[in-house]
C-alpha cells in the first residue's frame, strides 16, 4: 500500500498543521453542537478528505457502547466499506440526476449506525443545477444525514451552497510540519534519509502531505536518499535559481542575469513561477521596510516591473526574452533597492538579498574611462517651483505620444519630498497615467530631470489647488497623437 494512505491520519490528534480545524470540530463534538453540513476547502494534501472521514467516522460511532461492535464498525469505516457512509466523488457524479439519485436514497433510515454521512469530495465541479437540486436537501436534510463536502477551489462553490454550511479553511502546510511527517514515517519504515533531502521534498511538495509523502515513497527503494537523489528525480525547480537571481540583481551583473535565464530555459524550469518567487522575495521585504518606517516606493516600483513582466509572459511566444529584458532593466536601474534583510528560514528557502554595491558605470565606458565630474553636476532640487520651471522638458521625453497627451490633462497639485501629485479633470487621462507603463515612463522622465527616483500619484478632481498646470483641447490632442509634442 502507497505510504499516504498507510499513514493517513485516522483520528484528530493525528492530524498535523490544521490546528484551528481540529480543535473547533473536537469542541462541536464534545458539546455536542455537531452541523449537519461541513464545507472543507483548501489547495491539494492539506488533509481535507482526511479531516472530512475521521469527523464522518465520529458521527457513525456516537452511542456506539459494544466495544466489539464499534472495533468493526471502525475497520469498515477506515476500509470504506460501512454501508451508512457514503463518499461521492464530485468530478464523477456532478449531473442533476445524480444528486436526484442521492436525494432519493437519503429518505431511507441508516441500516447499521444511528446516522448517515455523506461526503461529497471535490464538490465544486457539479453542475449548477446540481448545486440547485442540492440546496434544499442541505438546509432541511433529515435528522439522521450529514454531509461534509471538500473541495479545492471555494469560489466556485455557490453562496448559496456556502451560506448553509460550517466552513473551514485548511491552510498550506508549514514545512517543518512536513519535515516532522516525513521524518516520523521514514523512523517507522527504517528509512535512511539526509536532513537537507527532508527539506528539498517538503519544498518541493508545497505544502502538500500527499505530494511530500508520495514524492519519498517513490524514493524508498534506495538503500539512502540524499539530495542530490531528489533532486535528479524532481529537477531543479525555481527555488534553486532565486537566491543565484537575487544575488545578480544586487551586483547589477548583466551577464550572470542571461546565463542563469539560459540555464532555467535547459533546466525546463517554469519562468513564471521565477517571476512569482522573485515577487514573493520583494514583498517580504516591503513589509520589513514598512516596519522600520522605510519607504516601501522603490520595492513598489520592483514589484510593478515583475507583475507586468509576469502578465506578458503568459502571452508572449518568448516568456524567456520577457524575463531576461525586465532583470537585465532592474540591474541598470539604479533605484533599485538591494538590502542585507534576514527572513525566516521557514518563510522561503532565500534567506536573504546580498548586500547592495554601487552601481557600475555604463556599459559602453570603461571604469577608469568613466568621467570623474559627473557627480559633481549641478542638480534643481525637487520642488513645485522647479517642477513647473522644467515641466515642458520632462513633457517632451514621455513616450508613447498617447500618453503625452493624457499627461497634459494633468495640473500640478503638490511636489513634497519624493512624490509628485498630479490632479485630472478626466478619469480617462487619470487612469492612463495611473497606468503601471505610462507612470515608470514619467517617472523616468522625472529621474533624468531631479537625478533621484520621483513617484507619482494621480487624482481626480474637477478644480484643483495646484499654481499652474496645462489643459488639453481636441486640436493639440490630435496633433500630439499623430505627430510632433
Amino acid at each position: 500500500m502507497a505510504l499516504y494512505l498507510t499513514y493517513r491520519p485516522q483520528t484528530f490528534a493525528d492530524v498535523v498543521g490544521q490546528d484551528h480545524v481540529v480543535t473547533t470540530l473536537e469542541q462541536a463534538v464534545t458539546q455536542g453542537r455537531i452541523s449537519h453540513a461541513y464545507l472543507l476547502c483548501g489547495s491539494r494534501g492539506t488533509g481535507k478528505t482526511s479531516v472530512a472521514r475521521i469527523m464522518a467516522k465520529t458521527i457513525l460511532l456516537r452511542g456506539v457502547d459494544d466495544e466489539i461492535i464499534k472495533k468493526q464498525m471502525i475497520q469498515e469505516i477506515e476500509n470504506g466499506t460501512f454501508v451508512d457512509l457514503i463518499e461521492i466523488d464530485g468530478a464523477s457524479n456532478r449531473k442533476i440526476d445524480d444528486v436526484r439519485d442521492l436525494i432519493e436514497k437519503i429518505n431511507f433510515s441508516p441500516s447499521v449506525a444511528k446516522s448517515k454521512v455523506y461526503i461529497i469530495d471535490e464538490v465544486h465541479m457539479l453542475t449548477k443545477e446540481a448545486f440547485n437540486a442540492l440546496l434544499k436537501t442541505l438546509e432541511e436534510p433529515p435528522d439522521y444525514a450529514y454531509f461534509i463536502l471538500a473541495t479545492t477551489e471555494l469560489h466556485k462553490v455557490p453562496d448559496t451552497i456556502q451560506s448553509r454550511c460550517q466552513r473551514f479553511l485548511f491552510k498550506r502546510v508549514k514545512d517543518e510540519d512536513i519535515i516532522r511527517r516525513l521524518q516520523y514515517i521514514a523512523d517507522q519504515e527504517k528509512i535512511k534519509i539526509d536532513r537537507e533531502a527532508l527539506r528539498a521534498i517538503a519544498r518541493h511538495a508545497s505544502g502538500s502531505f500527499r505530494d511530500g509523502i508520495s514524492l519519498m515513497d517513490q524514493l524508498h527503494s534506495l538503500e539512502k536518499i540524499t539530495l542530490a537523489d531528489v533532486t535528479e528525480r524532481i529537477g531543479k525547480t525555481s527555488v534553486v535559481f532565486i537566491e543565484e537571481v537575487a544575488n545578480a540583481l544586487a551586483t547589477k551583473d548583466i551577464a550572470a542575469i542571461t546565463e542563469l535565464i539560459k540555464q532555467m530555459e535547459d533546466a525546463n524550469v517554469p519562468l513564471d513561477s521565477v517571476a512569482s518567487d522573485l515577487l514573493t522575495l520583494i514583498r517580504s521585504h516591503m513589509h520589513e521596510a514598512i516596519l522600520k518606517k522605510e519607504s516601501p516606493a522603490p520595492f513598489i516600483a520592483m514589484s510593478d516591473v515583475l507583475l507586468s513582466t509576469l502578465k506578458d509572459m503568459r502571452t508572449s511566444p518568448l516568456p524567456a526574452l520577457v524575463l531576461e529584458s525586465a532583470l537585465v532593466s532592474l540591474c541598470m536601474d539604479s533605484t533599485v533597492p538591494i538590502k542585507n534583510t534576514e527572513r525566516p528560514v521557514s518563510t522561503s528557502p532565500v534567506t536573504h538579498i546580498p548586500a547592495s554595491v554601487v552601481p557600475k558605470a555604463p556599459l559602453d565606458v570603461k571604469p577608469e574611462e568613466t568621467p570623474i565630474k559627473s557627480a559633481a553636476i549641478d542638480v534643481d532640487a525637487f520642488n513645485l517651483q522647479n517642477v513647473l520651471k522644467h515641466w515642458d522638458t520632462i513633457g517632451k521625453t514621455v513616450q508613447p505620444p498617447s500618453v503625452r497627451m493624457s499627461l497634459k490633462d494633468g495640473t500640478i497639485v503638490s511636489a513634497d519630498g519624493n512624490t509628485l501629485r498630479l490632479a485630472f479633470a478626466s478619469a480617462f487621462h487619470r487612469d492612463k497615467i495611473a497606468d503601471t507603463k505610462a507612470s515608470r515612463s514619467v517617472e523616468e522622465s522625472l529621474l533624468s530631470v531631479f537625478k533621484k527616483p520621483i513617484r507619482i500619484q494621480c487624482v481626480l478632481e474637477k478644480t484643483s489647488a495646484a499654481s499652474t498646470g496645462p489643459t488639453t483641447d481636441l486640436v493639440e490632442a490630435a496633433a500630439e497623437v499623430f505627430g510632433g509634442f
